[in-house]
């Protein structure tokens, strides 16, 4: 039995060993989600920048070893990475249009005494923390390990994150999330997913409020 006992703890320090970087950053992952939901700091957009944006980079750094570069923080490819986000936002701003108008989509989105710039302003603070978290802090940092299966990881919490919006959107967070993420692995930057991100929203917030609403 205590051959058995320190076999288990062995196994379980080798496999720490073989998945250190792995469990970082899945677990302050996990931990800077909590962060936000629990603790947040000052408004939305704000707390997403600190607990999705600025920790996840100042774990990489001083714990993983990691530049800002390897994280996905520069430019990377953009010349496989711009003509590919733009083709993919020619297919989906038609399906935006027809989202926009569904019912869920209306009663989600409509807002009252909509001031565009500022919305624009704190969306896009929003957006740096939000996807650097996925597309930069999760799919860099487990590229490592997972390869390419990082796209499908970072996708999963992703597309759960969004519970408690439309069912429309939550459902197509499955195929943006993996189809961002796979634009942003290949092209190594998080910028593309920022790019496609803050115009999908932007312009699905726009229909709802200027004629949807």
């Amino acid at each position: 039995m205590k051959e058995d006992f320190l076999s288990g703890l062995k196994g379980f320090s080798e496999f720490i060993k073989r998945y250190r970087t792995a469990a970082v950053v899945i677990s302050t992952g996990l931990v800077f989600i909590i962060l936000e939901r629990y603790h947040p700091a000052g408004g939305r957009h704000l707390s997403a920048l600190l607990y999705y944006g600025i920790l996840p980079l100042a774990v990489s750094g001083l714990m993983l070893r990691k530049s800002p570069f390897e994280m996905g923080l520069g430019l990377g490819k953009i010349r496989f990475w711009f003509p590919l986000s733009c083709l993919y936002l020619l297919f989906a701003i038609p399906l935006v249009y027809l989202g926009a108008s569904s019912h869920g989509m209306k009663t989600y989105y409509a807002t009252r005494n909509f001031d565009i710039i500022t919305y624009m302003l704190n969306t896009a603070v929003y957006m740096l923390g939000w996807e650097f978290f996925f597309r930069g802090y999760l799919l860099f940092g487990l590229r490592e390990k997972f390869k390419e299966g990082s796209i499908l990881i970072q996708m999963i919490p992703f597309t759960i994150l969004h519970f408690g919006k439309p069912e429309i959107e939550v459902i197509s967070c499955i195929i943006s999330g993996t189809v961002w993420g796979y634009i942003c692995y290949r092209g190594n930057s998080f910028w593309p997913a920022v790019l496609m991100h803050l115009s999908v929203n932007f312009f699905n917030k726009l229909l709802v409020v200027r004629y949807f609403n």
